[in-house]
């Protein structure tokens, strides 16, 4: 657990970066601080690990303040991560991360046995571990430095903005991929980032902050969507939060799916109108997966990989509302796609559909209230 106690920060010139913050990042979850630029978040962050000083107040780890404590003890208990990964450009990847493995006493066969396991654990293949820096891509040394950090197994972690260096699909790439290791590795971390998404998808509690360092309000991401504090963060979290609090809410188990009809990849246009006379027919492949939608009137010969549109989304019986609508309003035909957990169809829901089940939903959490 690491604890804000009424902490400040001024400096000399008279700024206020950081004023009067009070928070607890709970143990074994991700805190993420966000909002505007000079709002403190980072700030905030470095004083953690005291590469800023505070002025006044205290920040407690599992209870022990860190003002008294030695520096260099302090950030050995503490990973670090951040935006440009910072590695050793003259050391292999397997070296960058045996690094903080060796500062915690290690030897070096123990550390680099650690960084080998590490390297793995972040989704490089062992291959990775023989080369350098400038011969991966700003999302794999990304990762390296996460697996860095981790590699002397310390209680806590800070990271900040660590993501927000890669194009948007590695981003949503390493997002995902940390997700899967905070679940396995149950970290105490605070994180920084400008990404409201971000945060939402991260974060444990998400802790909005406004300029001049004010913590405005500190909640789970479906708090800040459902009942943000103010209007300042009811701007900041953004006006279509209605629709992206669908992401909390799970598909509801008697949610009417529809059998939807579909011929293979390379069925004739005559068996295409068999199946059905829709305009639009959903096409798969030998194990069911969905493909992609097909325009009948456009078919001159057998189904190509050429003829589908790929517009639609898929979404998992299990998912959330808002993934089951977005299926939906995607769709050439505006009939969302629903698929098992292997991946193969289950069948099809309209986003009328979707959103009666939600008014069910809601008049059913209105009544156990």
């Amino acid at each position: 657990m690491i604890t804000f106690e009424n902490i400040t920060k001024v400096y000399p010139d008279g700024t206020s970066a950081v004023d009067d913050l009070s928070l607890v990042a709970p143990s074994g979850k991700l805190t993420v601080l966000v909002g505007p630029s000079g709002c403190g978040k980072t700030t905030s962050l470095r004083m953690v690990n005291r590469l800023i000083r505070p002025t006044s107040g205290d920040i407690l780890l599992d209870g022990e303040s860190t003002n008294g404590m030695d520096e260099a003890l302090l950030r050995r208990r503490i990973g670090y991560v951040i935006q440009h990964a910072g590695l050793f450009p003259h050391r292999t990847i397997l070296d960058n991360v045996a690094a903080t493995a060796r500062l915690t006493g290690k030897s070096k066969r123990e550390a680099r046995l650690i960084a080998g396991e590490l390297i793995e654990r972040v989704g490089l293949p062992q291959a990775f571990a023989t080369r350098y820096p400038w011969q991966l891509s700003g999302g794999q040394q990304q990762r390296v430095g996460v697996a860095r950090a981790l590699a002397s197994d310390p209680d806590f972690m800070l990271m900040d903005e660590p993501f927000s260096a890669v194009d948007p699909v590695v981003r949503g790439q390493l997002q995902e991929e940390f997700l899967r290791l905070q679940r396995e590795i149950g970290k105490t971390i605070i994180m920084v980032t400008h990404d409201i998404d971000e945060a939402l998808k991260l974060g444990d509690q998400v802790a909005v902050m406004r300029t001049g360092g004010h913590l405005a309000q500190l909640a789970t991401p479906e708090e800040l969507l459902t009942a943000p504090a103010d209007d300042f963060v009811a701007d900041f979290v953004g006006r279509d939060r209605g629709y992206r609090s669908l992401g909390f809410v799970t598909a509801a188990p008697d949610l009417a799916v529809r059998p939807e009809p579909a011929v293979e990849l390379g069925s004739t246009p005559e068996a295409a109108r068999a199946a059905s006379t829709d305009d639009w027919l959903l096409v798969v492949d030998g194990h069911r997966h969905p493909l992609g939608w097909v325009e009948q009137r456009t078919l001159t010969g057998p189904i190509t990989v050429g003829d589908l549109n790929l517009s639609g989304t898929v979404a998992s019986r299990t998912g959330t509302m808002r993934q089951v609508l977005d299926a939906s309003l995607s769709a050439p035909s505006r009939r969302g796609v629903l698929v098992d957990a292997d991946g193969a169809l289950i069948g099809s829901v309209t986003a009328a559909e979707v959103v009666g089940s939600l008014d069910e939903i809601r008049s059913a959490k209105g009544a156990a209230s």
